[in-house]
């Protein structure tokens, strides 16, 4: 089928079960995401010479990528409008002491229950690092939706975007330890420290660099259509530079939204432009993800799976708490913080291909489980994202669920 035809249907899907999900009052994205798994390979894959292979078959998946790294840096770059230094001398290290210790939490209780049922060390620290990762598209897509507001969706919206920094220094860590157990002769000072510093602080320092020259045009291009232009150029940079230099796109984005945000008096205005463009992108982006999720790995992950699961969960909640008791933060912050943590995807998934190269021999068990806790976290999560924001009163009643304009700048 021709691509600009799988994209409408796509589109179509989305809007259709978007709707649907807000008459049973769940979050549009929970609509996306199932939307995806009907179109997708992941039903027909069950069921053996049934004929519909789906609209959105596998040799296709890998030819919309561009939808991810697109969608993933519009994400990042507004959540970086958000890391301005006015809002951090408020707070103070709040989000980022929050940001450590749900991320150090969720890997030690994996770990602290992998060994004590028996799992091989190694492995068991591999897949535990990968506990930290946090995927922010649905959390965002929840807090735009319902127009969330509060101290708790301030400091999500912090943590979320540390959170990217935090999981790849502490897997980083974690592989050079198993690597150390298995082959002390295979650790180097590059692969265990210098790759990980600079993909980190590479790409924070030039997107940084990035956000504080797109300040410069906007000076001379004051139409909206001008500066809709060089919004989606930067962007693109800033995605285009991570995959040539081997940095975090997340991170990159996320730094050139910093960037311009702390050096421009023009934020609101850009953010309303990117908010105006983000929504169908933001659709195609999670229905997307439904395709790629696979059913049929539920049924191999075991108990380790379940394990991973359930303690990455109780780990991030207990770690909210925790750094959130010793910064003395809100009440509200501390309780109902860790559950809006629960999505994992994109991040996640990197992580266990770089995994599976550390112990090839579990290779086809950590993608099954790191796939698995995927599905169960991006259907459940925006969902538990919801409630707990509603919990906090950070949701009012008369919230409008439809994704129009997703306004992160009000925040």
């Amino acid at each position: 089928m021709h691509t600009l035809f799988v994209l409408s249907v796509m589109i179509f899907a989305g809007m259709a079960f978007g709707r649907l999900a807000k008459l049973v009052k769940l979050p549009n994205v929970t609509g996306y995401l199932i939307a995806g798994l009907l179109l997708g390979p992941a039903i027909p894959s069950l069921i053996p010479g049934l004929a519909y292979q789906g609209v959105i078959t596998s040799e296709m998946l890998p030819s919309l990528d561009i939808i991810s790294e697109v969608a993933l840096g519009f994400i990042a770059f507004s959540i970086g409008n958000e890391f301005k230094l006015s809002y951090f001398k408020r707070v103070g290290a709040t989000p980022i002491v929050i940001a450590v210790f749900e991320s150090l939490f969720a890997i030690l209780f994996v770990l602290a229950v992998l060994l004590a049922i028996g799992v091989e060390p190694a492995f068991a620290i591999v897949l535990s690092s990968i506990a930290a990762a946090t995927a922010p598209a649905a959390t965002i897509m929840v807090i735009n939706q319902y127009k969330a507001k509060g101290p708790v969706t301030e400091t999500l919206l912090s943590v979320v975007a540390i959170d990217d920094a935090t999981a790849l220094a502490m897997f980083s860590v974690s592989v050079a330890v198993a690597q150390a157990i298995k082959d002390p002769s295979q650790i180097s000072i590059k692969t265990s420290l210098l790759d990980p510093l600079w993909e980190i602080f590479g790409a924070l320092i030039f997107g940084v660099i990035i956000g504080m020259i797109f300040c410069i045009p906007l000076r001379w291009f004051k139409k909206d259509g001008n500066r809709l232009s060089l919004i989606i150029a930067f962007v693109f940079l800033g995605v285009g530079l991570s995959g040539m230099f081997g940095f975090s796109s997340l991170l990159m984005c996320m730094a050139i939204g910093a960037g311009f945000a702390n050096f421009s008096s023009q934020v609101p205005h850009i953010m309303k432009l990117t908010d105006g463009l983000t929504p169908p992108i933001f659709m195609l982006f999670f229905v997307l993800s439904g395709a790629e999720l696979q059913l049929s790995v539920v049924p191999t992950v075991g108990l380790v799976g379940v394990v991973y699961v359930v303690m990455r969960v109780i780990g991030k909640m207990c770690g909210t708490a925790f750094g959130g008791m010793l910064c003395k933060a809100d009440k509200k912050i501390r309780k109902y913080l860790g559950p809006a943590l629960m999505p994992q995807a994109g991040v996640a998934i990197g992580l266990s291909l770089i995994a599976t190269q550390v112990v090839p021999e579990h290779g086809a068990q950590i993608r099954a489980i790191i796939l698995c806790g995927t599905l169960i976290y991006e259907l459940i999560g925006p969902v538990v994202t919801k409630i707990s924001l509603t919990k906090a009163g950070e949701i009012t009643a008369s919230a409008n669920t439809d994704v129009k304009k997703p306004d992160l700048s009000k925040s």
